[in-house]
């Protein structure tokens, strides 16, 4: 196991979480109009979704436009994001077949992110959009159980142990059990070292390289946005062609 990263006190003013690309980045360069593509017989674009490397793709795969977050689940900027400007993104684009939708976990918080994205990933591609939805809406009731003094009890332990308690401490196990994740699979996908090496390294490469500094981190087609509102982001996939 490759985890390294600090079992740090969660803390929501950490100035990491908010936003990094704003005012950091160009705006996406107009391109020419792409054509619309129509979905597999019987399914929405928004009904496709497929791993991919480095995390989960709604819409067509193939879509020329492509939108990728690095968001964390425990920040509230990337809350924002979701709450306010991806549901738009997913009914006025995704469905078009032109634009796709990737998220990417980033641990801008370290440790203390690993039990919301572990579990997230653990559901696979079917409902990871859907629960990734409602763990943002409940989000303020996670973050306010991983208090500093909890956060403190557990710097002793092991990334197997720290994992599981924090999941635990925020009531995740039981909450992901209430949407149909059994028990012993939630706690398999909080031990499983490749998905948290995997998780550990993408965030320790994409910090070390400049392409995440904060989150969200929104990247159209190998460009970063600078704001993530919905007239921004509107205005960036329409300049793309969409």
């Amino acid at each position: 196991m490759k985890f390294v990263l600090p079992l740090s006190a969660l803390s929501l003013a950490l100035a990491g979480c908010s936003g990094g690309a704003n005012g950091n980045s160009a705006d996406a360069a107009s391109s020419a109009p792409v054509a619309a593509k129509a979905a597999p017989a019987g399914q929405n674009w928004t009904e496709v979704v497929s791993k991919t490397a480095e995390g989960y793709r709604m819409g067509n795969p193939d879509a020329p436009i492509k939108l990728v977050e690095y968001g964390s689940r425990l920040c509230p900027a990337c809350r924002q994001f979701a709450t306010e400007t991806l549901p738009q993104v997913v009914q006025t684009y995704i469905p078009t077949g032109k634009v796709s939708y990737e998220f990417r976990d980033f641990l801008i918080h370290g440790a203390a992110d690993l039990p919301p994205s572990l579990l997230g990933r653990c559901v696979g591609e079917g409902p990871f959009f859907a629960v990734m939805e409602q763990q943002y809406k409940d989000q303020p009731g996670f973050v306010d159980k991983l208090t500093p003094a909890f956060m403190q009890s557990i710097q002793s332990l092991p990334p197997q142990q720290a994992i599981p308690a924090m999941a635990e401490q925020m009531g995740l196990i039981t909450w992901m059990k209430q949407r149909g994740l059994p028990e012993a699979k939630a706690r398999a996908c909080l031990t499983d070292t490749k998905q948290i090496d995997a998780l550990t390294e993408q965030t320790q490469a994409k910090g070390n390289d400049g392409t995440v500094s904060g989150t969200p981190t929104l990247i159209l087609n190998g460009t970063k946005l600078d704001n993530y509102t919905w007239d921004d982001v509107s205005k960036a996939i329409k300049a793309a062609g969409a």
